[in-house]
């Protein structure tokens, strides 16, 4: 009776983690479709990038989003917060469509695939490492802090070194942030389950926090490669 528990157990937990992967997988197309489409679009990226303050509502625009479905995905139906997820990610891809006119699509491709095979080791290590990723987790998330900040100062001091710098950090915090959420993953599945509005908006959540693993460690890794077309 034990075996047969455990294997239901782990039957539901790898349905769990799946269904968050599948929300992730459909977020990441759902960005790069929409941000192929408006930098092939020239009415598009007039509208968004046109003007000063146009750019900048697109680039923030995200920013917000995130913080606001983040905040509220408590209070929210699972049909609602998988609409605000899915939104984001659409309004993620108008902000790469920036990116993907700065650099050339060989660096992109190049990016995209070591980005997806470092993503693919570290989620792999978190869902099976018997080690408790608590503290690597908080100490990433310090070095995030770091990251941010020392970001903020690079937009009034121009050092390549500096920028290098931060890169290579933001590549290590985002490795170190994918085992941890993957793991985190795991505890919450054991906590709620994997049928119940909880369980649901969890796993929007957590397709939320691997999204966000997913595309800084991939801007981070595409601007190491360099290759701008300016």
């Amino acid at each position: 009776m034990r075996k047969n528990t455990s294997i239901t157990a782990n039957d539901g937990l790898r349905s769990y983690i799946l269904k968050i992967f599948n929300y992730m997988t459909l977020g990441l197309i759902g960005t790069a479709a929409v941000a192929f489409l408006v930098m092939s679009t020239p009415a598009l990226m007039g509208f968004f990038f046109g003007s000063k303050l146009m750019s900048w509502v697109s680039i923030l625009a995200p920013l917000g989003f995130v913080i606001y479905l983040s905040a509220r995905i408590h209070t929210m139906s699972p049909d609602k917060g998988r609409l605000m997820f899915f939104l984001y990610s659409a309004l993620m891809g108008i902000s790469m469509a920036m990116v993907f006119t700065i650099y050339p699509v060989a660096n992109i491709v190049q990016a995209f695939l070591v980005s997806a095979g470092t993503f693919g080791a570290m989620s792999l290590y978190g869902y099976t490492t018997k080690r408790d990723l608590t503290g690597v987790g908080s100490f990433m998330y310090m070095g995030l802090i770091g990251v941010i900040i020392a970001s903020i100062v690079s937009w009034f001091v121009a050092s390549p070194m500096l920028y290098f710098i931060i890169n290579i950090v933001t590549v290590v915090v985002f490795v170190g942030l994918t085992a941890y959420d993957m793991q985190k993953m795991k505890h919450i599945y054991a906590s709620v389950g994997g049928s119940s509005d909880v369980a649901e908006r969890a796993a929007i959540m957590g397709a939320l926090h691997l999204y966000l693993d997913f595309i800084n460690l991939f801007l981070a890794i595409l601007r190491l490669m360099g290759g701008r077309r300016d």
